[in-house]
C-alpha cells in the first residue's frame, strides 16, 4: 500500500471480475462465402462499464475495445482497430471489400477466430485513471464454409428453353 487508508496500485488482473463477456463471431453472408471474393467478418464490441468494489472500495471499471485479432483459419491473420460492420450498415453491395473481410483462395470448411484487446480505466470517484496493458477476451472460433462459383453465359433461362444445356 502507499499509505493508511490508500488503495494498493491496480492491475488488469485485479479487474478479471469486471471484464466483458467474449463478443460473437460471425461472417457474411451466413457464416459462408465464395472463394476468391470478400466474406464480411462481424466480431463487433462496445464500451463495457461496470461498478462494484476492489480491495473493499467502491469503484468504476470501463472496457474499451481498441484492436481486433482476426484469424481466418487459412494461415492468415489480420488486425484492425474498428468494429466490424454488417455491408448493410456500411451502405456496400455484398461481395465488396470491408476493413474486416478477408478473401479465402480455396474452397472448404475453416476455422476464424477473433480476439478483442480492451483497454482498461477506472474511476475510484476522482476520475478516470488508466491501468497499465490491455485485456484479450477470445471469442469462440467459427466454422466459415467456402464454396466455388462458376458463371455462364447463356442466350436464355431455362423458363425459355428448358432442354438447353444446364437445365
Amino acid at each position: 500500500m502507499n499509505g493508511v487508508g490508500e488503495i494498493p496500485e491496480i492491475t488488469l488482473t485485479d479487474l478479471a471480475q469486471f471484464a466483458p463477456a467474449p463478443a460473437t463471431l460471425s461472417a457474411e453472408p451466413s457464416n459462408a462465402g465464395i472463394a476468391d471474393m470478400p466474406t464480411n467478418f462481424l466480431g463487433a464490441a462496445s464500451v463495457h462499464t461496470q461498478t462494484g468494489s476492489i480491495f473493499g472500495f467502491p469503484v468504476t471499471v470501463r472496457f474499451t475495445p481498441v484492436a481486433y485479432d482476426y484469424t481466418y483459419g487459412d494461415g492468415i491473420s489480420a488486425t484492425v482497430t474498428t468494429a466490424g460492420r454488417s455491408w448493410e450498415e456500411l451502405g456496400q453491395a455484398q461481395f465488396t471489400p470491408t476493413p474486416t473481410s478477408h478473401v479465402y483462395a480455396d474452397r472448404g470448411t475453416y476455422t476464424a477466430g477473433l480476439s478483442i484487446r480492451y483497454s482498461a480505466e477506472v474511476d475510484l470517484g476522482r476520475g478516470w485513471y488508466p491501468i497499465a496493458g490491455k485485456l484479450t477476451i477470445p471469442t469462440a472460433p467459427q466454422q466459415i464454409q467456402i464454396f466455388e462459383a462458376h458463371t455462364a453465359l447463356v442466350a436464355h433461362t431455362c423458363t425459355e428453353r428448358p432442354t438447353a444445356p444446364g437445365c
